[in-house]
C-alpha cells in the first residue's frame, strides 16, 4: 500500500510501520546483547547496540504508512490466524555487515535456519491469499544488532540460540524505536490478540 496523501496535495510523512516478527526470550535477548557489546569492542564500533526489547526477526513487512491503515492490520490478522505450525528453534552463529549506510550489524545462521525459511514462506502464502501483496521470495533469517560505519566480515560467534513459541504482528513508529505489538499468535495453540 502507498502513503496517503494530505488534503493539499503533498504526500503525507510515512510515520508508521507494520511487520511480522519473532521476539527472543528473555535468556535469548540478554545474551544478545551481550554480544552486542562483545561485536563492539572486538571490531571497534562505535554504533550503540539496540535494547533487549528491540532485539528481533522479521518476517515481513508491510511497507511504511501515514498512519496505520485498518484494512492492512485486519487482513494481517487473518493471514496469522491461518498459519499452523509447532514450535521450533533457531539459532544464530555468524556476524556480518549487511550492506547500507550506516552499515546494519546482524547475526545470522550459518545453515540458514530451515524451520524458520518455511514457516515465513507459509507465512507468505498467508499474505498472500489474503490479499495483501507477494511475498519476496529471497529471505534472509538475521537478527540486527547495531548500525556502525564500520563494516565487519563474516565470521562465527558463540550461538545465541532460543525456541521459537509465538510470532508477532507489530506497529513500529518509524524514527522513534518505538515497537507496538498488535497480535501475538502462539504456535500449536490458540490465537491471542493484544488489547
Amino acid at each position: 500500500m502507498r502513503a496517503e496523501f494530505s488534503h493539499f496535495g503533498f504526500e503525507s510523512p510515512a510515520t508508521d510501520g507494520l511487520f511480522f516478527a519473532l521476539f527472543p526470550d528473555e535468556d535469548a535477548a540478554a545474551q544478545l546483547a551481550r554480544t552486542g557489546q562483545q561485536l563492539c569492542i572486538r571490531h571497534r564500533l562505535n554504533g550503540r547496540v539496540f535494547a533487549p526489547e528491540r532485539f528481533h526477526v522479521s518476517l515481513l513487512g508491510f511497507g511504511a504508512h501515514a498512519g496505520l491503515p485498518p484494512d492492512l492490520v485486519a487482513g494481517a490478522a487473518e493471514a496469522a490466524a491461518a498459519i499452523a505450525a509447532a514450535p521450533f528453534e533457531v539459532t544464530f552463529d555468524r556476524a556480518v555487515s549487511f550492506l547500507g549506510q550506516p552499515r546494519p550489524l546482524v547475526l545470522c545462521s550459518e545453515d540458514d535456519i530451515p524451520a524458520l525459511i518455511a514457516f515465513q514462506r507459509a507465512l507468505g502464502h498467508a499474505v498472500k491469499n489474503c490479499g495483501l501483496g507477494r511475498v519476496r521470495p529471497q529471505y534472509t533469517p538475521h537478527v540486527t544488532m547495531l548500525y556502525d560505519e564500520r563494516a565487519v566480515e563474516d565470521h562465527a560467534i558463540e550461538p545465541v540460540r532460543w525456541t521459537v513459541r509465538e510470532f508477532v504482528l507489530v506497529h513500529s513508529l518509524r524514527g522513534k524505536s518505538q515497537y507496538d505489538v498488535l497480535g501475538r499468535w502462539p504456535l500449536g495453540g490458540p490465537l491471542s490478540l493484544a488489547r
